[in-house]
């Protein structure tokens, strides 16, 4: 008897001690987890770390509220600002499960260009309903496309930057204005989107104007043309309404003041900011963000000094880089990329130097871009919308938390041009031989071959036509493929150049074409004649070619039959 009470003492002694330390345990966890970020309200997680945001800036370092240093390792996902209204890849791929991928390859921000018109209007294309999450996208407007996008990145731990890439859905214009918008349209979309998204808080910054080019200038004080006048305007009434975003201002291309290098990308010039900075009321939220390319997008007199690539570094420091150096501003490269990551070709050689500049300076960037149909420089994807391009994710990698490893079956590196054409394709600032021309009317948009090169509608295949059809005069020739062939529809792209190293002032195009409706086209006009041909004019800025240089337009369609593909292509100059 007297065993069997001790027993039940004991028991009951290790019931009360149990439930005392699991009483302890209790509160410590909750005390924990109470300090811990919550990412849903005001955080977001990447693949390494936690962030609280909302981000501001000290010095050279972009910080969250608790001051820890904010590293924004980002891609382009364009689309929003083109005729679609909606990322493009969507007429193949679930937008939650694309938003998925780029999250577990190791980036945490995606950089959403857009255009004025886009958000101004009620219509999107470029969307299959019938895959997955898409249906929640049916019968939205083009905002609430970019709401649901910016949602889902929130619940699965990316940050945004909105980007103003366009006015039109058509093309990038030199300054903040034109293309039938005004200053106050440019502005005035800034303060809807402040106000809109002002309790969104994964979406952290304003990239205010991509690529200011051509006449903008910095530091010249006439307010038609100063872009850093322009970026203040915004910034400040952007605050004004929403205090927690980065206003991140690109350069220019010329037109600054004493700079020391003669040539420079479009957006790509800072050199101005050493005398000229730009003036916020809040100034722990500027950004610079400059854009970078290689000879793939237009060969630089610079690629074929006989010092690279050793050059690259000192014009990274005098064009950019000193920002930062000098603890003016955080610097994030809001744009670079390209086809070739090797470590042979020019174009692979600069672009692993500039990964490797990045690497060293721990630079934020956003690449250019995720999608595969940008022309002169491709993407993270290839065509499929589905595989990753290897070798240049495993480069990437070397600025990601995460290491990407290579598929075992060997992947088919990709290139959007046509085999036979030898000519070197003009891509992102389709510039003077030997020199950049900002005074130039012809200068084009820098998106004009970076812009999609095909934009199917939805459909349930995707497999290109064997379609490959050339043409040429004594002066000029065209090459012409199917990039895009799907059940109801193809998109066409034209290849045209110099035959022999001579400047072409004038050219036309014209086809034939039965069975078939255009519904969206880039780069040029494309006009009916009659019941099947079709005049292609360039548009102003492409009416030049230089000498070794092709321009690049192209369409697509919807089929009305099985006789749709174009033929009797012919090209031939033209007078004024």
């Amino acid at each position: 008897m007297l065993h069997t009470l001790n027993m039940k003492r004991r028991r009951i002694q290790f019931y009360q001690q149990l439930f005392i330390f699991s009483l302890v345990l209790v509160v410590f966890l909750s005390g924990f987890l109470a300090k811990l970020p919550i990412v849903n309200q005001n955080n977001v997680a990447n693949a390494a770390t936690l962030f609280e945001l909302p981000l501001s800036t000290s010095g050279a370092r972009i910080i969250d509220a608790k001051g820890k240093t904010v590293l924004l390792t980002g891609v382009n996902w364009f689309g929003m600002e083109t005729e679609t209204h909606s990322p493009h890849g969507l007429w193949l791929r679930d937008y939650k499960e694309m938003l998925s991928q780029i999250k577990s390859l190791g980036y945490n921000t995606i950089r959403l260009p857009y255009s004025v018109e886009a958000l101004r209007s009620s219509n999107v294309s470029g969307i299959d309903y019938t895959i997955g999450s898409n249906k929640e996208l049916e019968g939205k407007t083009p905002l609430e496309v970019m709401d649901c996008v910016v949602q889902e990145a929130e619940r699965q731990g990316l940050m945004i930057v909105l980007d103003s890439h366009r006015l039109s859905d058509k093309r990038i214009p030199e300054l903040w204005y034109g293309d039938g918008f005004s200053e106050a349209d440019w502005i005035d979309t800034w303060r809807m989107l402040a106000q809109h998204y002002k309790n969104q808080t994964n979406i952290i910054g304003a990239d205010l104007k991509n690529e200011p080019h051509g006449k903008a200038s910095w530091g010249t004080n006439d307010l038609a043309t100063d872009w850093r006048l322009a970026a203040e305007r915004a910034g400040n009434a952007i605050m004004s309404i929403n205090p927690n975003w980065l206003i991140i201002v690109e350069g220019v291309e010329q037109n600054v003041p004493g700079q020391k290098l003669k040539n420079h990308w479009q957006g790509g010039n800072l050199e101005g900011v050493r005398r000229y900075p730009v003036r916020l009321k809040r100034p722990n939220k500027i950004v610079y963000s400059p854009h970078e390319y290689g000879p793939g997008v237009y060969n630089m007199p610079y690629f074929s000094d006989q010092s690279f690539p050793n050059n690259m570094p000192y014009r990274w420091e005098t064009g950019f880089y000193y920002i930062a150096r000098q603890r003016i501003a955080p610097i994030w490269i809001g744009e670079f990329g390209g086809k070739q990551v090797d470590k042979i070709s020019i174009e692979g050689i600069w672009q692993n130097k500039l990964v490797d500049f990045i690497r060293s300076h721990n630079l934020g960037f956003a690449y250019w871009s995720w999608n595969p149909n940008s022309s002169d420089t491709a993407g993270i994807l290839l065509s499929d919308w589905q595989t990753i391009d290897a070798p240049k994710q495993v480069m990437l990698s070397r600025l990601l938390p995460v290491k990407y490893t290579p598929p075992t079956i060997p992947v088919v590196r990709e290139t959007n041009e046509p085999k036979k054409q030898s000519l070197a394709v003009t891509g992102k600032a389709q510039l003077t031989n030997n020199s950049l021309s900002p005074q130039s009317s012809s200068s084009p948009p820098s998106l004009s071959s970076r812009l999609p090169s095909s934009v199917p509608s939805p459909s349930s295949s995707h497999s290109p036509s064997s379609l490959s059809l050339s043409s040429s005069s004594r002066q000029i020739q065209v090459t012409s493929k199917i990039d895009s062939d799907w059940q109801s529809g193809f998109c066409v792209s034209f290849k045209v150049g110099s035959l022999n190293n001579s400047k072409i002032q004038n050219w036309q195009l014209k086809f034939n074409m039965n069975q078939a409706a255009i519904y969206n086209s880039w780069n040029a006009t494309f006009k009916q004649q009659g019941t099947n041909e079709y005049i292609v004019t360039p548009l102003d800025w492409g009416r030049v070619i230089e000498p070794n240089q092709v321009r690049d337009v192209g369409f697509c369609a919807n089929k009305l039959g099985t006789d749709y593909q174009p033929h009797k292509v012919q090209v031939k100059t033209v007078k004024n």
